[in-house]
């Protein structure tokens, strides 16, 4: 992968990302859809306790539309993306918030970054 490639690649997963907070946080059910893999697996382990708790992309897709991440917005989200890794049509980022701390698991289709796998946990 060339430089002007990585570089364009960083950009599109940062967009990536973007859609998937902002989308959250507008309540932007497309914005979400647009960022999420079909087979996404959204994961954390809720404190005091050893389950797993898990999401689809559907069920993001759904709980964006009926507004649950509005009820989260602090106003100032202070939303910022890493690209911690890119290899060919893969990576991983890091994206943090003043509410979430997400790790990202990414996958290029058809010239479009879209989320496979995150780990999640409150900020």
């Amino acid at each position: 992968m060339s430089s002007a490639e990585s570089g364009e690649s960083q950009e599109a997963i940062v967009r990536t990302a973007l859609d998937y907070y902002e989308g959250w946080f507008d309540g932007d059910a497309a914005r979400m859809e647009r960022a999420l893999h079909p087979e996404l697996v959204k994961r954390t382990v809720r404190e005091n306790t050893t389950t797993a708790e898990n999401d689809s992309a559907q069920d993001m897709i759904e709980a964006t539309a009926a507004g649950f991440g509005r009820n989260q917005d602090p106003g100032d989200r202070r939303i910022s993306v890493h690209v911690d890794h890119v290899h060919g049509r893969i990576a991983t980022a890091t994206v943090t918030s003043a509410v979430y701390v997400d790790y990202l698991q990414l996958v290029e289709i058809d010239g479009a970054w879209k989320i496979l796998n995150a780990l999640w946990a409150k900020a």
